[in-house]
């Protein structure tokens, strides 16, 4: 269909680099279109900008991290939910649901790593028995919290979430409220969907120097919908509902790791489909129907027809769908589509060439930088 390569053309351009440095004027400009659908929402392009949708909301955000295996990505994580914050959240509160203890001095470097005073950071401990249930916790914590917060954000350890994709989450939800002032449905029976993403590099090549030239043909893909036969639509990409088929589409993979949530919705699927309870994912042992306890918790069970809460995921065609799209940080799921897909596993006794011992660490940086390390620093400087 027209719309998939306008939406595709098209996404949205906008960065995640000098949150700060951006003005609360910054416009939704920048997310064009070229389909001819008529637009009947009373909500203008011009009124978008970050700071104004972010602007007084409080967000709750629950991330299960089992041990410090993905460290590097879950850094990049918190800083992105921390760029939230400068773009003029209210509150910004992040629990990590974890089973092993963090160093104090990793959380002091991360104390030092995130200023914004409307930021916060708790890691709460879980049994290590819990093991793939890790995944859970987060339900009981958003329900028991539900008055105090706009917003909710469940997400794996290594998805990379920006200001920019929760603004744009916020103005679809609202959007798609006013097209549903007169149809059938209510806003509950929809959500607006995220679509991870990885970069395909070669799998075959070390970058460096020598062979950054590899990169030129590199670009984005969505690994977990490459698996459709050809045509894109409507095998990967599915038209929905005429009430809101003119604006949205939606993914026949509805696999996202993660979810977004209002208040409101999260109310609403409640009473809809006890989505408050953390079930177990539906199946026999070791042949689960709606894939893992990890899938069923971050999506399957929200848009899930056949044992979950059947709500439509929502992808918007006009505009905003690349501003809906997550980095998926590992960057290695790709390789699972095509003729690389075939790799032995790891056993755990292979010998790896580790980096060069004398690179400046960040954790090095800080512990020889701060306050009470540098002799004679003033409030005019370093002496």
């Amino acid at each position: 269909m027209a719309f998939l390569l306008g939406c595709f053309l098209t996404a949205s351009i906008l960065l995640n680099n000098n949150i700060q440095a951006r003005s609360a004027g910054h416009s939704v400009k920048e997310f064009h279109t070229t389909t001819s659908c008529p637009e009947t929402t009373t909500i203008e392009k011009k009124d978008f900008s970050i700071h104004s949708i972010l602007q007084n909301q409080r967000l709750l955000i629950a991330i299960a991290a089992y041990d410090f295996s993905q460290i590097p990505h879950l850094e990049e994580v918190l800083d992105a939910y921390h760029d939230v914050c400068i773009a003029g959240a209210a509150q910004v509160d992040v629990v990590i649901h974890a089973t092993v203890p963090y160093p104090v001095t990793l959380l002091d470097l991360w104390n030092a790593r995130f200023p914004c005073p409307h930021f916060s950071l708790q890691i709460v401990l879980k049994p290590a028995s819990l093991r793939l249930h890790l995944v859970d916790c987060h339900r009981q914590l958003f329900y028991d919290n539900l008055q105090q917060y706009d917003l909710f954000i469940y997400s794996e350890d290594d998805i990379r979430v920006t200001p920019t994709t929760i603004a744009t989450y916020w103005y679809e939800t609202k959007r798609l409220e006013q097209y549903l002032t007169t149809s059938k449905y209510q806003p509950s029976d929809f959500n607006i969907g995220i679509v991870r993403y990885e970069y395909n590099y070669p799998a075959n090549v070390i970058i460096d120097d020598k062979t950054r030239h590899a990169t030129q043909n590199v670009t984005r893909v969505y690994w977990e919908h490459s698996g459709f036969q050809r045509p894109v639509v409507p095998n990967a990409v599915k038209d929905v509902d005429l009430d809101v088929q003119q604006h949205y589409f939606t993914m026949s993979n509805h696999h996202q790791g993660m979810f977004l949530a209002t208040r409101e919705l999260l109310a609403a699927w409640k009473t809809r489909c006890n989505f408050h309870i953390a079930s177990n994912r539906p199946g026999k042992g070791a042949q689960p129907t709606e894939g893992t306890q990890r899938v069923w918790m971050s999506s399957q069970m929200l848009y899930g027809c056949r044992h979950g809460c059947c709500v439509q995921q929502l992808l918007p065609k006009e505009r905003s769908f690349g501003a809906l799209t997550v980095l998926h940080l590992p960057n290695k799921n790709y390789r699972r589509v095509g003729k690389y897909r075939q790799r032995e596993f790891a056993d755990g006794t292979e010998v790896f060439q580790q980096p060069s011992s004398t690179l400046l660490t960040d954790m090095e940086l800080h512990l020889t930088t701060g306050p009470e390390c540098i002799v004679g620093a003033s409030d005019e400087g370093i002496s």
